[in-house]
């Protein structure tokens, strides 16, 4: 059974850093695309779907990044340990939420995907919350 498991979520104030780290539990990232994304507070209830936060792709490390975290988030990958990390800096209020790792099994090297419906699996999320 393939589990994602995100970690680094926590508490931290407006400015602030924090990195996210996503690992594979009985599977590996060397055939996958990754990606972050996030759900804000309410919005689960709401129906709204995740939102992207940024993606790589499978070998070619290649990025792409929402406009909303740009410049102040970045994504990575390490095959030799299995981790996808999202080092999250200047932190703001608007932030705040509950991020998900998502792998796709992809014949791309260099492809990234941006879409929640793309993604094959998902972990089980990590709260951040930037305080103002």
């Amino acid at each position: 059974q393939v589990q994602l498991v995100e970690s680094g979520g926590g508490l931290v104030h407006a400015g602030g850093s924090l990195r996210l780290s996503c690992t594979g539990s009985g599977h590996t990232f060397e055939r996958d695309a990754l990606g972050w994304f996030r759900q804000a507070p309410g919005k689960e209830r709401e129906g709204k779907e995740r939102e992207f936060v940024a993606a790589i792709s499978k070998s070619t490390f290649a990025t792409y990044y929402a406009d909303s975290v740009k410049g102040r988030f970045t994504i990575s990958r390490d095959y030799d340990k299995n981790i996808l990390y999202l080092q999250m800096d200047s932190l703001k209020p608007a932030d705040t939420a509950v991020y998900y790792c998502a792998a796709k099994s992809s014949y791309s090297n260099g492809a990234y995907y941006l879409e929640e419906y793309q993604y094959d699996y998902w972990g089980q999320g990590t709260q951040v919350t930037v305080s103002s």
